[in-house]
Order: C-alpha cells, then sequence, then structure tokens
C-alpha cells in the first residue's frame, strides 16, 4: 500500500503534467479557448467518442451491480437480456438527439431548444427540471 504522502505526491505529478501538456497544446495550437469549446471538444467530437461517452457514463456501479444479480440468478443469460433491454433507451436517445439536431442546428443544449420552441414559461420549469 502506499502512504498517503506518496497517492498525493503522485496526483500532484500526474496533475502538473496534464496541465502542463494541454498549455503547450493550446499555445501551438494558436486560437483562443473558450469555456464552450474546451467542455465541448469544439463540437469536433465523432459518433464514435460520443457512443463511448454514453456507454461509459451508463455503465455504472448500479448497472454493473444488477448485471451481476442478474446473472447470478438467471444464468448466462441474465446480464445478456439486461443489457439488450437497456440498450433500448440509448438507441432511442440517439435517434431523438438527431431529429433535435437537424430541427434546431444551432442548439447546443436540450435547454436552448425548448427556449426557442415553447414559451418562456415552459423554458422557465425545464430549467428547474434541469437543475
Amino acid at each position: 500500500m502506499l502512504t498517503p504522502s506518496t497517492g498525493y505526491l503522485i496526483l500532484l505529478i500526474f496533475g502538473l503534467f496534464f496541465t502542463t501538456l494541454t498549455i503547450v497544446m493550446h499555445k501551438r495550437r494558436g486560437k483562443e479557448m473558450t469555456a464552450e469549446q474546451f467542455s465541448t471538444a469544439g463540437r469536433s467530437v465523432g459518433v464514435g467518442l460520443a457512443s463511448a461517452s454514453i456507454i461509459a457514463a451508463w455503465t455504472w456501479a448500479a448497472t454493473l451491480m444488477m448485471s451481476s444479480s442478474t446473472g447470478f440468478q438467471y444464468g448466462i443469460s441474465g446480464p445478456y437480456w439486461y443489457a439488450a433491454g437497456a440498450c433500448i433507451q440509448v438507441l432511442l436517445f440517439a435517434v431523438v438527439a438527431l431529429h433535435l439536431k437537424r430541427k434546431a442546428p444551432k442548439a447546443h443544449t436540450f435547454l436552448e431548444f425548448i427556449g426557442k420552441r415553447f414559451d418562456k414559461k415552459n423554458h422557465k420549469l425545464m430549467m428547474v427540471f434541469a437543475s
């Protein structure tokens, strides 16, 4: 086991390394980086990386635990059917996202879409639900 001070030292070294790497890459690129470009990767993320991000966010601890539980309960087919049922939501979300992007290509968030499509009362209501 590592001591706590060794763990913090490793975190500090990696943090400094990746911060320096990001600054150097930013300087070589020569463009101004806004917060929106940073958080959305300049809108240049492909379908594969977006899909990997969705799956990474989807397969968290409770999902893995539930999949293991269905495997223990129902055998090898349990996790398979659990994943098949859960993939339907990811596929439906992708279809809805494509339709939204066609209807509002300049919108970056669903709140921008709601704000343009509906009145201010519904926009404020969705802002409450989104927070």
